[in-house]
């Protein structure tokens, strides 16, 4: 049997703090050490994420341990790299951060090592020899499973289409004029169009796939009146034939356990609570459009990092994550 990883968490107030603990505590190989929060030490976890009530009687922890084995930084942007420059973290903790502090090449240094940037799906062999992962942005994880098949066969040779609808759980918990109740429900709006924060890194991977590529990615974000989730809708120009897009990206993710090309148009709550994704393609005239539906929360963030962990530490990549889909 393997021996478990021992973890520790900074950051375990917030919604992908909550989902990566729920994750981790019936994970067979994982084994929380502390939960790291100045604001709610002492309280247990179930005071604030309420739902773990009966699940564990851990509390939250005002102080550090380097007892671990790896650190997962669930903090606000902006936050992670002040937090690794604050506390002195011993090198030999693997680090998987959740914000996008360290996601772009240029923006790859802390602690004077290099950051791999863990999408599973693109670079999973350096995911494997890591010591410190920059864990995807969720809009950018079901954007760029849609394009990566065409992008390693160089086959992205004209604009790239996007509109994306996110549940309110993308925005964070801290709470804001469009996080409201009152604001959100019955609502949807459009924010950051073409200018959204994930497009570097959705431009960083499709180029790390296909050098030449220099058209431009149009991408309009919606906020959506749901929870959780997101659905994604990409088209570009494409001579591929339906059959033969469809092969391309079969073949592509052949290997990869939580990606599946549908037949049929795919719905968020077949993903969410998930750490699948759904790809769905059709042809239209010399259009090719993609649809990508993921969970935010878990394949767009707290899943993915613990499909991260696994692989850093030689666990299946499956481990712990094969989650059953809300259904209704």
């Amino acid at each position: 049997m393997k021996s478990k990883v021992k973890i520790g968490i900074a950051g375990g107030a917030g919604y992908t703090g909550g989902e990566l603990i729920r994750i981790l505590l019936n994970h067979p190989f994982a084994e929380i050490t502390f939960i790291h929060s100045k604001s709610n030490a002492g309280n247990l976890l179930s005071d604030v994420h309420t739902d773990l009530f009966g699940e564990t009687e851990i509390k939250f922890s005002s102080s550090l341990s380097d007892k671990i084995d790896v650190l997962f930084l669930c903090l606000g942007h902006g936050e992670s790299s002040k937090f690794l420059s604050e506390n002195k973290i011993n090198e030999k903790i693997k680090i998987i951060d959740l914000s996008q502090d360290f996601r772009i090449s240029q923006k790859l240094k802390a602690r004077n090592q290099k950051f791999v940037y863990g999408l599973p799906e693109l670079n999973r062999e350096e995911i494997k020899k890591a010591d410190n992962i920059a864990n995807p942005g969720c809009f950018a994880t079901a954007i760029q499973l849609a394009l990566l098949p065409l992008a390693e066969k160089k086959l992205l040779n004209s604009e790239v289409h996007i509109s994306a609808v996110t549940g309110s759980t993308g925005a964070g918990q801290s709470l804001s004029a469009t996080n409201h109740f009152t604001w959100r429900n019955n609502n949807i709006s459009i924010y950051k169009a073409f200018e959204h924060q994930h497009l570097a890194e959705i431009i960083q991977s499709v180029k790390h796939l296909q050098k030449n590529f220099d058209s431009d990615i149009n991408f309009i974000p919606y906020r959506g009146n749901f929870t959780r989730g997101i659905l994604a809708s990409v088209y570009t120009n494409s001579k591929l034939s339906l059959e033969e897009a469809k092969k391309i990206y079969k073949e592509y993710y052949k290997s990869h356990p939580f990606v599946s090309i549908s037949e049929k148009n795919p719905d968020i709550k077949q993903v969410v609570n998930t750490n699948k994704c759904i790809l769905y393609l059709e042809k239209h005239g010399d259009k090719l459009f993609i649809q990508s539906v993921i969970d935010n929360l878990t394949k767009g963030a707290s899943g993915q990092a613990v499909q991260n962990m696994n692989l850093m530490f030689g666990l299946d990549e499956t481990c712990g994550l094969r989650l059953k889909p809300s259904a209704f």
